[in-house]
């Protein structure tokens, strides 16, 4: 697995979507989705890229089950976050049916994180 073609060839995709419903909201006048614009942008693009450079840069960094773990927590988390998110301020699932979901997910993503941290402090 090469987690830093990966995560950048994720993060590109998340670009894509996210200029798109970037693009979507402002020709329709409609910005109530607007967090959840900027979680595809922030969760998808920007750390999806951080992380990939960092894999890319840093020599070691990608070896090991730590890097592979932070890679599917990350990627798991996020998408079922930002769909959560999108169904729930869309009005299509109540915030009472999908909101105890949120925790688990967050919970996902901020493990990845911290794997990713304990991996920098081992090898960077």
């Amino acid at each position: 697995m090469n987690l830093s073609r990966n995560f950048l060839t994720t993060g590109a995709a998340y670009l894509i979507v996210g200029i798109s419903f970037g693009a979507y909201m402002g020709a329709s006048g409609d910005h109530t989705l607007a967090p959840v614009h900027a979680h595809i942008n922030l969760l998808g693009f920007t750390l999806m890229t951080l992380f990939g450079i960092g894999y890319r840069l840093i020599p070691g960094l990608d070896e090991g089950l730590l890097p592979r773990l932070h890679f599917w927590l990350h990627q798991v988390g996020a998408f079922l976050l930002l769909v959560g998110l999108w169904l729930m301020m869309a009005g299509k699932v109540a915030p009472e049916t999908i909101g105890p979901v949120f925790p688990i997910l967050e919970a996902a993503i901020l493990l990845g994180a911290v794997l990713w941290l304990v991996n920098l402090a081992r090898r960077a």
